[in-house]
């Protein structure tokens, strides 16, 4: 089964230095049939202009996982990390207990965009930690990778529930092929460009939701970016 999630159907918040779309409740977003997917339960797509960004603020008990399509996004934490995210990594902090954190476009010039992303975590209460990995280049081009897991290899961030992310950036018209194992979901958004996803077609900021599949198929229909979420 293959639910979608057009672009247009999600919340949006806009200020002076932010554009957020909302595929999940999120804010003062409220959707009672969007509440999230299996453990995914936020995917926000901001943007972010120059000098704009998010004042310190708290959270507990949820994997936040940042990726960022262009520009540069600053974080500082409580923990005393502080680092530049772009494009071609991945960051994610396992809120745990309790951590603050605050994300500022690095740069005053041009906007930042970037995909916010809030798993739902397996264990409660643990101590609070922070990833930021290099995503080799030629793992996704063209392809699907994986970029996180609860078991990571070299290169992935570790997530603290059953799910695993993966990505492809394609640069011409391609197919990949992600197979799904028995008993599991998947969520694929698609970030940029078009495709085909089990012959529906996506645009920018479309979605769907999978399940009861043993296979999806995606074909890139040009240059497009993507995330897969296989999840319990």
């Amino acid at each position: 089964m293959i639910t979608i999630r057009k672009a247009r159907e999600r919340g949006k918040t806009k200020t002076g230095w932010l554009d957020s779309r909302h595929t999940f409740s999120f804010g003062d977003y409220r959707d009672a049939s969007h509440i999230g997917f299996g453990p995914l339960r936020v995917i926000n797509e901001d943007v972010v202009s120059g000098g704009g960004g998010f004042q310190p603020h708290a959270h507990a008990d949820m994997e936040i996982v940042t990726y960022v399509l262009s520009g540069e996004l600053e974080h500082k934490d409580s923990l005393g990390n502080g680092s530049v995210i772009r494009p071609g990594e991945i960051q994610k902090m396992s809120a745990g207990k309790g951590i603050v954190h605050a994300e500022f476009n690095a740069s005053r010039e041009r906007p930042v965009h970037f995909l916010q992303i809030w798993i739902e975590p397996s264990a409660r209460g643990i101590a609070p930690s922070y990833e930021q990995r290099a995503i080799d280049p030629a793992s996704f081009i063209n392809k699907l990778a994986r970029i996180a897991a609860p078991q990571p290899r070299p290169n992935e961030i570790g997530l603290v529930q059953d799910a695993e992310i993966w990505v492809a950036k394609f640069d011409r018209e391609e197919e990949a092929i992600h197979l799904l194992e028995s008993g599991r979901r998947a969520w694929v958004h698609v970030a940029t460009g078009a495709v085909d996803v089990a012959g529906e077609k996506l645009g920018a900021g479309d979605a769907a939701a999978i399940t009861d599949q043993n296979e999806i198929r995606i074909r890139a229909n040009g240059p497009a970016e993507l995330l897969l979420f296989d999840m319990v």
